[in-house]
């Protein structure tokens, strides 16, 4: 059984959709995952494809609340845009934070996001104590 603190009461239809989603990431999701994975940034634990709330986020850090975000060329749609901002919002009442990267800057730039990913954690480990 899932622990609820870590996704805030998702529904098994979702864990369902993004064990899916796990099996079939797009380019930049795997470039990243292989950076994030067995805690390589900070020693921090990431999760790929977590769920929270009626969320998946793409990358998730339970430790200090951080979502990593990668956007293809969707997201630059005004509807998805705003969609994103909405949730953004919800999941920062949570004390949860929202990091987003386009695709073009994963594939082309990794390192300049992983130094992006790197600094917003040192931030947070700072203010917060990792739960």
């Amino acid at each position: 059984m899932p622990r609820t603190d870590m996704h805030l009461g998702a529904s098994p239809v979702l864990f369902a959709y993004a064990k899916t989603m796990r099996k079939t990431p797009t380019t930049a999701e795997q470039l990243l995952w292989q950076q994030l994975r067995n805690k390589q940034v900070l020693g921090l634990h990431f999760r790929f494809q977590h769920l929270l709330l009626y969320f998946i986020a793409d990358f998730y850090c339970h430790a200090l609340r951080l979502i990593i975000e990668v956007d293809g060329s969707i997201h630059n749609l005004p509807a998805q845009y705003q969609y994103d901002e909405l949730r953004t919002l919800e999941l920062s009442n949570y004390g949860i934070t929202v990091l987003r990267f386009k695709n073009e800057q994963v594939i082309n730039h990794i390192q300049i996001v992983l130094e992006e990913i790197s600094n917003q954690a040192q931030t947070l480990l700072a203010i917060q104590p990792p739960i």
